[in-house]
């Protein structure tokens, strides 16, 4: 079934104990799509200013993205954001933020993605989200991200915003601050309240948690590597290979839901690996599929 996202693509800076990587190609739209374009076509919606220095079709390469509701946007800039990691990396430090093209109207949907069925919302302003939501028709799933500034700055529109998705995919800290609630399973509780009818909590090298409004529950170990050099955009790739796999089979029932979870769980492991994009763009499905086998294998009991 058909897929589309939408959210940022930036002009990164981030600092790891591993090094510094000045002015990469980074955005919560980018790494989502590489991921989930392991399992189907994507339809690829953003915005950019006419500074970017990334040409997005020579990024993706052979990847099945469509960029038709790409706009380069004359007489702006390109989103910025720098950032940087200090010891076990789970958490980021955002260091400066230039909203730019995301502080201005959302790109506009061409006619050819109204009808996609399967819907994320990447990490953008809650007012862009809903706007860009509205122009869908009768999307089968929706699922959302969202960030501590948008909790803090934009909450009642955050609200308005969980209250028409099907799901809401964010980290342990962004969970807690949401709802107030430092039990990580009381606070998917409480997002579920909120209106998604699933809760997907990102734990960073504790893995991640789902619970949903059957009552149903899954906890999920991170991947087991030992190499971690820039954590940045794992959340988006784990986002982007969960929805590609749950695209890709047409529902979103528990068993879907724990497999999409386990491929979101190795595609985020192939990102960390290396700065920006370099660590999940050489990766093939097959490599997927042979991480899903080891965490199914060492997981079970």
């Amino acid at each position: 079934m058909s897929l589309l996202v939408t959210g940022s693509i930036g002009i990164d800076t981030v600092r790891t104990p591993f090094g510094v990587s000045e002015n990469c190609v980074g955005g919560s739209a980018v790494y989502f799509s590489f991921s989930a374009a392991f399992f189907g076509p994507v339809r690829f919606l953003g915005v950019v200013g006419e500074d970017c220095p990334f040409d997005l079709a020579e990024v993706f390469g052979s990847r099945e993205v469509d960029l038709h509701g790409l706009e380069v946007r004359k007489g702006s800039k390109t989103f910025r954001w720098n950032g940087s990691y200090e010891g076990n990396m789970n958490e980021a430090n955002t260091d400066g933020v230039e909203l730019n093209v995301l502080a201005e109207t959302p790109p506009a949907i061409p006619d050819a993605y109204k009808d996609s069925e399967y819907v994320f919302l990447a990490n953008t302003a809650p007012a862009l989200q809903i706007e860009l939501l509205d122009q869908i028709h009768n999307p089968q799933f929706v699922a959302a991200d969202t960030m501590d500034l948008w909790i803090k700055t934009e909450n009642s529109d955050l609200k308005i915003l969980l209250d028409r998705v099907d799901m809401l995919v964010i980290n342990e800290g962004e969970a807690k601050l949401l709802t107030g609630i430092d039990n990580t399973i009381a606070a998917g509780q409480e997002i579920l309240k909120m209106g998604p009818r699933v809760a997907i909590i990102k734990r960073g090298e504790y893995g991640s948690l789902m619970c949903n409004l059957e009552g149903d529950m899954f906890m999920l170990p991170a991947y087991p590597t030992t190499v971690v050099i820039d954590p940045t955009g794992a959340g988006d790739s784990f986002a982007g290979a969960l929805m590609g796999h749950l695209a890709s089979i047409g529902r979103v029932d528990i068993i879907s839901l724990r497999n999409a979870m386990v491929y979101g769980t190795v595609a985020s492991s192939f990102t960390i690996g290396d700065f920006s994009i370099h660590g999940i763009k050489t990766v093939m499905k097959k490599h997927l599929d042979d991480r899903f086998d080891t965490l199914r294998k060492i997981t079970q009991f």
